[in-house]
């Protein structure tokens, strides 16, 4: 089977555009391919954080992913800082990086503008992204577009180090562009993100999920109820189609052409839809939180299964690099 790698940072609870946009289709992936699914809290330690909550975050982070179905059974779970490797491969990474590749990748341009002053973790963020994916040697990356740019990034390390220290060591991984390619969240402009409190957590009661549905943003050509809008404008009817059966969907679209339903009646249905599809996930995220043994045992023995293929990487990194073996000079 092909290995897939894929992380996501411990913000907590999924929200719905985590959901759509990367953990739907990682339970999918796992009936058909060797999944790593990682929770990346090095990663999380590269912007202000509140140290107190990195760990109760992990937790539920852990909790929801279990809770939207990955299966402990058929893919491995686990959380980046329990296998060290991570950070040993990523410093080798640095050795065989430019500069000039870093500086030049989107997302730290973005995120450096609005630093006043520029860590090197932000710089480095990509360099540890390619060793979390290629210390399990893995084929496939599941993400969405703004991460491709890394991707590329990534198969260009692997390449400089197979030329250095040994050819076809390591893969030149592809990725996987979700279907869900972007997911807008509720203020009708920017992406889905709980730091800018536009989307919806998956285990909210329907009354929460409905509270946040209200106030969101739709066709602004639509000011009275009487008002004919273009679905095709409106985020809301991007999120029915998601949630909703391809003849609600059309219905949805018909009713809004013709003003035969104000903003609110098309939201109150999706409220429904999208409680009705994470009921089962709320279920199960309680019976979690109720016994938190189990996960941290899901994820103890996540880490040992990660750990196991990551030493053997690092061996004979390692060795291909000429560093001295740990125990050339063992006790008698």
């Amino acid at each position: 089977m092909r290995r897939v790698f894929s992380g996501i940072q411990p913000s907590g609870e999924l929200h719905l555009g985590n959901y759509l946009g990367a953990v739907r289709n990682w339970v999918d992936m796992q009936n058909e391919y060797d999944c790593f699914f990682c929770i990346v809290d090095y990663h999380a330690i590269t912007q202000d954080y509140e140290a107190a909550k990195l760990h109760p975050r992990t937790l539920d982070m852990a909790v929801s992913l279990l809770a939207a179905g990955i299966d402990p059974e058929r893919a491995v779970l686990f959380v980046q800082s329990h296998v060290l490797e991570h950070t040993e491969l990523a410093w080798v990474f640095t050795t065989v990086t430019p500069i000039g590749e870093l500086e030049r990748m989107t997302q730290f341009k973005d995120k450096s503008r609005r630093q006043e002053s520029v860590l090197a973790g932000l710089l480095n963020y990509p360099v540890l992204q390619a060793a979390d994916v290629l210390l399990y040697k893995a084929q496939m990356v599941p993400v969405g577009e703004d991460q491709v740019q890394h991707i590329e990034l990534m198969r260009e390390i692997a390449r400089k180090w197979n030329a250095r220290y040994g050819e076809g060591f390591f893969p030149e991984p592809q990725p996987a562009i979700t279907h869900a390619r972007r997911i807008i969240g509720l203020d009708g402009q920017a992406k889905m993100s709980k730091s800018l409190d536009n989307t919806i957590g998956i285990n909210e009661s329907a009354e929460s999920i409905w509270q946040h549905l209200r106030p969101a943003v739709t066709d602004p050509a639509r000011v009275k109820k009487s008002d004919p809008g273009t679905p095709e404008k409106c985020n809301i009817y991007s999120l029915h189609q998601h949630f909703s059966p391809e003849e609600m969907i059309q219905e949805v679209a018909e009713k809004c052409r013709t003003a035969g339903w104000g903003c609110l009646d098309c939201k109150k249905v999706l409220g429904e839809k999208i409680a009705a599809t994470f009921a089962p996930f709320r279920e199960r995220a309680a019976e979690l939180r109720a016994d938190p043994e189990t996960v941290f045992e899901i994820l103890r023995d996540g880490a040992d299964r990660a750990r196991a293929v990551a030493e053997e990487t690092m061996r004979e990194v390692r060795e291909r690099m000429g560093f001295m073996p740990a125990d050339q000079y063992a006790r008698r």
